[in-house]
């Protein structure tokens, strides 16, 4: 085990060392100012102010702090997040066959399935890593500029119509975080599935990209509804059933059962196919 920890520090070490790592951090800071500038255009609040007025509650109630840091987060943290996520799993294991350093590392005593089980962990905390710098930043981001206040949540994709006092708002949002780190550890999992098979790394993040991207164009149209239980990104918004007035934890726990068997079927090919992989030529 103290072997084992000491190699997962150095692929930590690796990892954070690389600038394009993050990347991510920076895009979502900005992504996030350039929200909170554009939710302040007179027809952007005058939008929000319908859907709250015509349900009989008072704009001004409701266009906090809490509410701007939903509205960020829900917005870009699928589409910006996938991109980051696939780019560092897509480059963790390409990328050292590319430079020729994997032959080096699998010339030591060290197995093979040790080396993938250390890579995946490193990019597991860097998802967490993420996503907690996404909710964070975005909630500083807002209450910074707008203060605490109540809040406002509608989301008609997955029928979701919210309103809470802070307190309650706060605990919501922190359970929403937490979550969304198992559940965004899907993309993850799926560029580091193909970072494992013979492609350049640039190659396996576009390719996991173009399959995640594809499930998302699924579950947005309307005429494949019936197949919605199946996609990815359906049971990945599932976090957002954390602001129903009333949370259904059944719902919750089958999506993350869901998913959890994904990530463990990719990891088990993954695996399998790594082992028997040619390093030599």
């Amino acid at each position: 085990m103290r072997l084992w920890l000491r190699q997962f520090q150095g692929e930590l070490r690796k990892l954070f060392a690389r600038r394009r790592t993050y990347i991510g951090f920076g895009a979502f800071l900005a992504t996030e100012v350039a929200i909170l500038g554009l939710l302040q255009l007179p027809s952007a609040q005058r939008a929000i102010a319908r859907t709250l007025e015509s349900s009989g509650y008072l704009f001004a109630d409701y266009y906090t702090g809490m509410t701007l840091a939903f509205l960020m987060m829900t917005n870009t943290i699928f589409f910006l997040g996938s991109l980051y996520l696939a780019l560092v799993a897509g480059d963790v294991v390409a990328k050292e066959v590319e430079d020729g350093t994997l032959r080096m590392i699998l010339s030591r005593p060290v197995s093979r399935f040790r080396v993938l089980a250390v890579k995946f962990a490193a990019c597991a905390v860097y998802t967490g890593a993420l996503m907690v710098f996404i909710t964070a930043s975005s909630l500083v981001v807002a209450v910074a500029y707008q203060g605490m206040g109540n809040l406002f949540v509608f989301a008609p994709l997955q029928g979701v119509f919210g309103l809470f006092p802070p307190g309650e708002a706060l605990g919501r949002y922190a359970l929403a975080a937490l979550l969304l780190c198992p559940l965004t550890l899907t993309i993850t999992t799926l560029g580091f599935f193909f970072s494992c098979f013979n492609m350049k790394p640039a190659a396996a993040s576009i390719v996991a990209l173009t399959l995640l991207f594809l499930d998302m164009v699924l579950q947005l149209m309307p005429y494949f509804s019936s197949i919605h239980g199946w996609l990815l990104t359906y049971h990945m918004s599932v976090w957002v059933h954390l602001f129903d007035p009333h949370i259904d934890g059944w719902k919750i726990a089958e999506s993350l059962a869901y998913l959890g068997g994904i990530q463990a079927s990719l990891l088990a090919v993954a695996v399998l196919h790594f082992q028997g992989r040619d390093f030599k030529s």
